[in-house]
């Protein structure tokens, strides 16, 4: 029983990284990045095969060298999913991953030299329809910025933004998104909240190096849901010390809090007292762990006792309420005559939750690949 989000998008044009549409209304995107050695091809083709297979939708790989290249036209060949290069510095790494069928460079026009160098990308990236993503991060800014400003600054990230944003205008090359990314939340918020004054493209948020696991998803959940609220935001990443997986997983739990976008059960549960008829805590990360191949929107209410269970109940599209040896159980928001036994809540609430996903799946007619 989901219902949209009140929240109104920043007007935005549209890119495409490969076959997803990035800015002007389109549904945000989270993508993730590959921490294997590129030169690994096996390694890194089956990491992002896992980040596809919890809903990711863009990959970033780092390509630092001419053996990494080559490296991601192999990797380019056996995976479909939208590739991002992450390049620094040298052009010809830029010309070669275009060749090999990349979707998106990741390189800051001001980082490469010579302006002909600069235009050889550019001219190649305009040839084969490939975007560019700037990338700025309060850690490495321009010397120059860092003397002007004295440290990082909002306004700092957006002066070395603007400058790579500039070139890309002379060259009147407009497909491109732009990221202004800090650990620190203010600073990045800030800086996203001037960029997003200063220019239509898309944008692509993300407080990086945002730490471990836990801070780190806190973190990003309070930095992008400032933005994401506001409706600035085209594209996520959530930057964990952890697992890319994760990072897919945290990103869209982010946008489902925000009513923004949904893939997959969200889970409404109490966190448990002493009124609690059965373990409400080993019943939901049972049935999480269980069901993450179900991408199909839909609320589950799992509730220990009576107090709030009905309330919540009602407005899912499956709840349970607990009572001493058998639970009360709600499909539609409506009481059901059957109960649950609490000795067999796990398997049979499994059952009826891939039972009503089906029923969603032909209702919606959406394939249950789909995301």
């Amino acid at each position: 029983m989901l219902t949209e989000s009140p929240i109104k998008r920043r007007e935005s044009t549209q890119i495409h990284i490969g076959k997803v549409p990035v800015g002007g209304g389109a549904p945000i995107a989270v993508q993730s990045m590959t921490n294997t050695l590129t030169t690994d091809v096996e390694a890194t083709i089956n990491q992002i095969k896992r980040i596809v297979a919890v809903g990711g939708e863009i990959v970033r790989i780092s390509v630092p060298t001419m053996d990494a290249a080559e490296a991601f036209k192999q990797i380019r060949k056996q995976v479909d999913v939208p590739l991002v290069a992450d390049i620094h510095f040298d052009y010809r790494i830029a010309l070669k991953v275009a060749e090999y069928g990349v979707d998106c460079l990741r390189i800051n026009p001001g980082n490469i030299g010579k302006m002909d160098r600069v235009k050889a990308v550019v001219d190649c990236a305009r040839d084969n329809n490939i975007p560019i993503r700037i990338g700025v991060n309060a850690g490495s800014l321009e010397k120059d910025i860092q003397e002007k400003f004295g440290e990082p600054t909002p306004e700092a990230l957006v002066e070395s933004a603007m400058r790579h944003v500039d070139i890309l205008d002379k060259l009147n090359f407009d497909q491109f998104k732009v990221s202004v990314k800090a650990s620190d939340v203010f600073l990045a918020v800030g800086a996203y909240r001037l960029l997003a004054q200063q220019i239509k493209q898309p944008l692509h948020l993300g407080i990086t190096e945002a730490g471990g696991f836990r801070a780190g998803a806190v973190k990003s959940a309070v930095g992008l849901g400032m933005l994401l609220a506001e409706g600035i935001g085209d594209t996520i990443r959530i930057s964990l010390a952890a697992d890319p997986v994760e990072e897919i997983k945290v990103g869209f739990d982010i946008l489902k809090s925000l009513r923004i976008r949904s893939r997959g059960i969200n889970f409404i549960a109490c966190p448990t007292c002493s009124r609690q008829e059965f373990d409400v805590i080993g019943t939901v990360n049972a049935l999480e762990e269980r069901l993450e191949d179900i991408v199909t929107p839909m609320d589950v209410s799992i509730i220990g006792c009576v107090v709030n269970g009905p309330g919540e109940a009602e407005v899912s599209d499956l709840g349970l309420t607990g009572a001493r040896n058998m639970s009360g159980f709600y499909l539609d928001g409506q009481r059901q005559k059957e109960r649950i036994a609490n000795d067999n809540l796990i398997d049979t609430l499994e059952h009826k939750i891939r039972a009503k996903a089906a029923v969603l799946d032909e209702k919606n007619r959406i394939p249950t690949q789909t995301i």
